[in-house]
């Protein structure tokens, strides 16, 4: 299964929207060269990983892949693809839209997209792909994801120590 994650304000809430991780570099390398990961975002890739899933990141940002793919492994996070504007665009142009959506994971045959906005997810029920939104302020934001994930995958009810 291909999972991708939006960015703004889903990996990254500004303003102590949400927890951050603790990075493997002192904070103040990190804040001059990145930006802070929402907490719990490193132990749920891996989860996803060990459940056999490919992580994608899908962004409607102009952050370059290798801005995202740097930004990422300051936090010890690789991912398999990135998506971001310039790509989407590129990908999707001469596709029969009345209107463009912001993200289409079935371009890059991604099965589920993770995002804060409810604007993605009426895209994904117009257009036929699976999106789950999750808030900056929303504690339990791993433990929907991981629900989401079919249960055809193998499921481990501790993650995050909750039980």
């Amino acid at each position: 299964m291909r999972i991708s994650f939006d960015i703004d304000d889903t990996l990254v809430c500004h303003g102590g929207a949400a927890p951050i991780e603790a990075g493997f570099l002192p904070r103040f390398i990190v804040r001059w060269f990145s930006e802070p990961l929402r907490r719990g975002t490193r132990l749920l890739i891996n989860e996803l990983r060990r459940r056999g899933c490919k992580v994608w990141i899908y962004t409607s940002s102009g952050r370059t892949p290798l801005q995202i793919r740097f930004w990422l492994l300051l936090h010890g996070i690789r991912v398999e693809g990135i998506v971001n504007d310039e790509r989407h665009r590129r990908t999707l142009f001469g596709r029969r839209f009345r209107n463009l959506p912001s993200k289409y994971p079935p371009a890059f045959n991604i099965d589920l997209h993770v995002d804060d906005s409810e604007g993605v997810r009426m895209e994904g029920d117009l257009h036929g792909f699976r999106v789950v939104v999750v808030r900056p302020d929303d504690e339990d934001w791993t433990q929907k994801v991981l629900e989401a994930v079919p249960t055809s995958i193998q499921r481990t009810p501790a993650l995050l120590g909750k039980k």
